[in-house]
């Protein structure tokens, strides 16, 4: 096409192809994370398009709404919802462990580039250069998804830094949001597969995704080039 169209809002909206609704615990941690987290040297905290399908919101044990499930007498909260409360309780639970002294790193959200029809219904990402400034804006869902976690992440740090801890912010959205050309497209399975949805989501590699490994490492050396060397070397 001559002009971006980018269907990738559909993608966040047509539960179709989904078969099962999934239970997510907003307000509990997985018990194996938390048990080892603490001993880690750097914690990247990252998520995105899981939110999106559909999810029965649980609060203290208690169904407190839903994103898509379409039932009958209970809310749709939208992923919206289930995506601030998620990054709520993980920002709280690492600045509450009492012997966590890890960096940790927010990444930002990842946006999808389907183009050309549904995103289950043949959609693809066939173009072999970015988008520039002016082709693609930072708006609409992209923006409200990406600004979501921002705001948690916010208040997060306010409470790490009482604590002596560093939470950063690793913001790749709006560069990603400029590389379409960097999805493994029809070329994100094997070849005998019989798939027919292409990959608009995931990454290549090599490709734009390897930014992501520079700019952390960037950010590691800026807040203190003698402990990113040895935390390094622990973590490789």
């Amino acid at each position: 096409v001559s002009q971006p169209e980018d269907i990738s809002h559909k993608y966040s909206s047509d539960v179709t192809n989904f078969k099962c609704t999934m239970k997510l615990y907003l307000d509990e941690v997985d018990g194996a994370w938390v048990s080892q987290v603490e001993n880690f040297d750097i914690v990247i905290i990252s998520a995105g398009h899981w939110f999106f399908r559909p999810l029965m919101y649980y609060e203290n044990g208690q169904l407190v709404g839903c994103n898509k499930c379409g039932m009958e007498n209970v809310t749709d909260l939208t992923h919206y919802y289930g995506y601030r409360k998620a990054f709520k309780t993980a920002f709280r639970t690492l600045t509450n462990l009492k012997s966590y002294k890890g960096v940790t790193f927010f990444r930002t959200f990842s946006p999808s580039h389907f183009e050309n029809g549904e995103w289950d219904k043949g959609a693809n990402c066939v173009r072999t250069k970015p988008f520039t400034k002016e082709e693609m804006k930072l708006d609409g869902y992209i923006l409200e998804t990406y600004l979501t976690p921002v705001d948690e992440f916010k208040e997060a740090q306010i409470e790490a830094r009482k604590s002596g801890l560093k939470f950063l912010m690793l913001d790749t959205t709006e560069i990603m949001l400029l590389r379409p050309d960097g999805h493994p497209n029809n070329y994100g399975h094997s070849k005998d597969k019989n798939v027919t949805i292409n990959d608009c989501v995931h990454w290549c590699l090599p490709g734009p995704v390897d930014t992501w490994n520079e700019i952390l490492l960037y950010m590691l050396d800026i807040e203190s080039p003698t402990a990113s060397d040895s935390k390094l070397k622990r973590a490789f």
